[in-house]
């Protein structure tokens, strides 16, 4: 057996503000919006993520929720070509109304910072020589 893809499926307590938010930081909608659903195209190699309502997200779960703000679910890491296109993000995603919950530092040999949606969903760019 061979898994083809892999996508992650994510709650969002407000498609338009998840809309505009991913569409601000320059991802690209992947397909149309429903009212339950949105779906974005995430790098190169075309990473999905789908926002899902609440309620949707609910019923395909068969379970609760954690409340993403004040738990934590994962991180997902974004990759950046230089130090300074790390900072570049950073200064996007405050521009955006990202939270940003580490400020950028040094990490061993790379260089991070990482950052919440508006639901809370953390992510982190991160610059890692010979990545």
């Amino acid at each position: 057996m061979k898994t083809k893809m892999i996508w992650a499926n994510l709650v969002s307590s407000d498609l338009q503000k998840t809309i505009q938010f991913y569409t601000d930081l320059g991802f690209k909608q992947n397909g149309q919006n429903t009212e339950e659903i949105v779906s974005f195209s995430i790098a190169e190699n075309n990473f999905i993520i789908n926002f899902f309502t609440t309620n949707r997200f609910k019923t395909a779960l068969k379970g609760d929720l954690v409340n993403a703000k004040i738990e934590n679910e994962i991180i997902f890491s974004l990759s950046a070509e230089s130090r300074e296109e790390v900072d570049l993000w950073y200064d996007k995603v405050k521009k955006v109304g990202g939270t940003i919950f580490s400020e950028p530092e040094n990490y061993q040999l790379g260089y991070t910072f990482g950052f919440a949606d508006p639901d809370g969903h953390k992510f982190n760019f991160l610059y890692w020589p010979g990545m």
